[in-house]
Formats: C-alpha cells, sequence, structure tokens
C-alpha cells in the first residue's frame, strides 16, 4: 500500500534515462527523478520515498523530507500569496498550499503559521489549513488511543488561553498545558515533549511537560541529592525560591521542585532551612 503525502518504502521496478519507476501499487509506477536516485541503485532496491503531486498534477517521488507529512500539524512559513491563497515552504520544491477557504486569518507573506496538512479526497492534492478544529479532536477518544497518565506524547503549542497554552496532542487531539506547569513562555507553533497529566472523564487531556507524579519526583530526587553532595552537603535552593533560580539548575518547574524536596526531607534525608537544604547525613560515595 502507498499513501499520497506519507513517507513510503517502495521498490524500484524499472529505470528510465529520467530516473527509476518505483512500484507505488494502486498508484501505478511513480517516479523518482534522476537527482533523488541514490548511487549503484538497482531495480528490486527499497528506497524510502515521499510520494506527492507534482506541478502538472502527476504522483513523483521524491527522497527529500518535508517539514510535515499528510496527518501532521507544523508550524510554517509563508512563502508567496496570490489570488489562489497563500503557499508555505515546507522543504520541497513545490510549496505548500492553504487555499483561502482554509486560512483562520488572512496569511501574510514572510509570516508563520501552525496548519494541519491534508490530502484532499476527490484530487488527491496536499494542502493545509489553519483551521485545525476541523481535523483536531476535543475529545481524545481516551479508551482508542488508551493514553494513560504519565504517557508520553508528542505536543505542538498552537495557542494562549486563560488557563495555559492549547496544544495539539500527537497530531490528534487539543490538550491544555497549565501555565502553573511551565517555568518559561513557550512560543506558538513550538513543539515540545510532553506527557499525559489527565484524561478528564469526557475524554479531554491535560498535558504537562514533566512527567507526573513520584516517577517525575524519584528522578529529580537522584539529581538533587548528587548536586548537593558535590557542593558539601548544602544547596541554596529551598520551597521559597524563584522558579526561574530552579529551572536554571534543574530544568523543572517549581512544583516539581517542591514535591522532590518534600519527599526527600519525608525520608529525612535532607533538612529545609531558610538559606537552602542540606543533608542529613553526607555519603561516602
Amino acid at each position: 500500500m502507498a499513501f499520497i503525502g506519507r513517507v513510503n518504502r517502495l521498490t524500484v521496478a524499472s529505470r528510465a534515462p529520467q530516473g527509476v519507476y518505483l512500484d507505488a501499487a494502486w498508484l501505478g509506477k511513480v517516479l523518482l527523478p534522476n537527482r533523488y536516485v541514490p548511487e549503484e541503485c538497482e531495480v528490486g532496491d527499497k528506497l524510502s520515498v515521499f510520494i506527492y503531486l507534482d506541478s502538472d498534477d502527476r504522483y513523483i517521488a521524491t527522497t527529500q523530507r518535508p517539514r510535515a507529512q499528510v496527518g501532521e500539524v507544523a508550524f510554517l512559513k509563508v512563502a508567496e500569496v496570490n489570488n489562489v491563497g497563500a503557499f508555505l515552504d515546507w522543504g520541497l520544491a513545490k510549496e505548500l498550499l492553504v487555499p483561502y477557504g482554509e486560512q483562520k486569518q488572512t496569511m501574510v507573506q514572510d509570516q508563520s503559521y501552525l496548519v494541519y496538512v491534508y490530502s484532499d479526497e476527490e484530487s488527491n492534492r496536499i494542502a493545509a489549513s489553519s483551521k485545525l478544529n476541523q481535523f483536531i479532536s476535543h475529545n481524545s477518544n481516551a479508551s482508542e488511543e488508551s493514553y494513560e497518565k504519565g504517557q508520553a506524547v508528542e505536543l505542538a503549542i498552537s495557542d494562549k488561553t486563560d488557563l495555559g497554552y492549547a496544544a495539539v496532542v500527537d497530531h490528534k487531539h487539543w490538550g491544555l498545558l497549565f501555565y502553573d506547569d511551565v517555568v518559561k513562555p513557550l512560543n506558538i507553533g513550538q513543539k515540545v515533549k510532553g506527557f499525559i497529566k489527565r484524561v478528564r472523564e469526557d475524554g479531554k487531556l491535560d498535558v504537562s511537560l514533566h512527567a507526573p507524579g513520584f516517577a517525575k519526583v524519584d528522578d529529580l530526587s537522584a539529581k538533587v541529592l548528587r548536586e548537593m553532595k558535590q557542593n558539601d552537603g548544602f544547596l541554596a535552593l529551598n520551597d521559597k525560591s524563584p522558579p526561574e533560580s530552579i529551572y536554571q539548575l534543574f530544568s523543572v518547574s517549581k512544583k516539581a521542585f517542591k514535591m522532590t524536596i518534600g519527599n526527600l526531607y519525608k525520608k529525612r534525608l535532607i533538612t529545609i532551612d531558610a538559606d537552602g537544604i542540606r543533608l542529613v547525613e553526607m555519603s561516602d560515595d
């Protein structure tokens, strides 16, 4: 099976003066032009290629990789605007069209926008849309996706809300990243690794930049103890320290740091003092 707008693993079926033809199943034989054909390529070899329509609406293959495939979101820059729509630079020779009807706001040349890449069902042409709600679900269908608390996901920051950042989760669902879980500002279009914080009863997702609960605490505990041992058992940070100071040293939120030192205190490994935290007993390791 071959998919338009996706990377496919296809077999070289024959050679031609202009390149090699790949067996693309229901799409027939698709040309990979000479400039993309690897050296010593032979009939029967399998190649990873991206398939799309060229300027003459013919299927063509390339070994180049676009910045997004069909079914994905990406933050792309407008290279040109004309009477048809906006054309985005997505890393291929043929730019990616966003028709005017698919623009949430009128796009401006040299500005970047978060878009969803799709394939038109009738023409198979690949295009993009900034009207993300048509493609991104507000319900995670958690039972189908099997999202669990702590599961790692990919986030694309879409917008700011009163509560936090709206983020596209795994190119499919909307999630909310609360401001309390963010140490420094995020940019629209920025892609970051995240974790499922909670799957609500209505299927909506709360997400975090850090693994929730004590899995995160245990990992951070080791870092805090190591840092203290390297500084004679003292660290000039505590639960009153500015979030920026905590992030500068450990790249975590103040909330995560407080949870960690609270756990270490309960285990009687440290004391929490006005000027910082201290090891109760120095280890020999």
